[in-house]
């Protein structure tokens, strides 16, 4: 992308704050931004006070440290899940977030968002696996090793509500700003 992902706009709007004003909209809190490229720039894009902890390591391991600096970060809270959303996934909005985060009912809970039926993000761990998963993560895949092979992953379809697309390219954003409406 030539810059941070975080930083790369959409209507106007850095993806690391449209991505916080999702987490909110659908009511979700507290709200903790794992920042890692661009500190500390990227996180003065967050102008509205939104919780932010930077991710040790984020250069050499990706996603996974990324998910250890969220899960310490929300250990003293008395959260009984947490949601994981990407920066990239703008087509994920509030209204999905809603739909994986409800299942959020004990801390035994495992779910993930799904479009037609295949599993993707937004991610639900609750917190019983918190710990299991911290020590799995590993490189780019953050949760994927904790969760793959598992039957107890929830797979709540969030199609009728979400684009699964990610951001990943200059084509891929380019693709997404010719859209005419970003889903709810």
């Amino acid at each position: 992308m030539g810059r941070p992902k975080a930083a790369v706009e959409l209507d106007g709007e850095p993806l690391v704050r449209r991505g916080a004003r999702a987490l909110r909209e659908a009511g979700l809190a507290p709200v903790v931004v794992v920042l890692g490229a661009g500190l500390p720039d990227t996180a003065a894009l967050l102008d509205d006070g939104t919780r932010w902890v930077p991710a040790p390591g984020w250069d050499t391991e990706g996603q996974a440290a990324s998910l250890r600096a969220g899960l310490e970060a929300l250990e003293p809270s008395d959260a009984v899940a947490v949601l994981v959303a990407l920066v990239d996934t703008p087509g994920i909005g509030p209204d999905a977030l809603a739909r994986v985060a409800a299942r959020a009912r004990d801390p035994e809970v495992l779910a993930r968002g799904a479009v037609g039926g295949r599993p993707g993000h937004p991610v639900l761990l609750g917190r019983a696996h918190w710990k299991a998963v911290h020590a799995a993560a590993s490189g780019d895949a953050g949760a994927r090793g904790f969760l793959r092979g598992r039957d107890d992953v929830v797979a709540v379809e969030i199609g009728d509500v979400a684009v699964e697309d990610d951001l990943d390219t200059p084509d891929d954003l380019q693709r997404w700003q010719a859209r005419e409406e970003t889903p709810r």
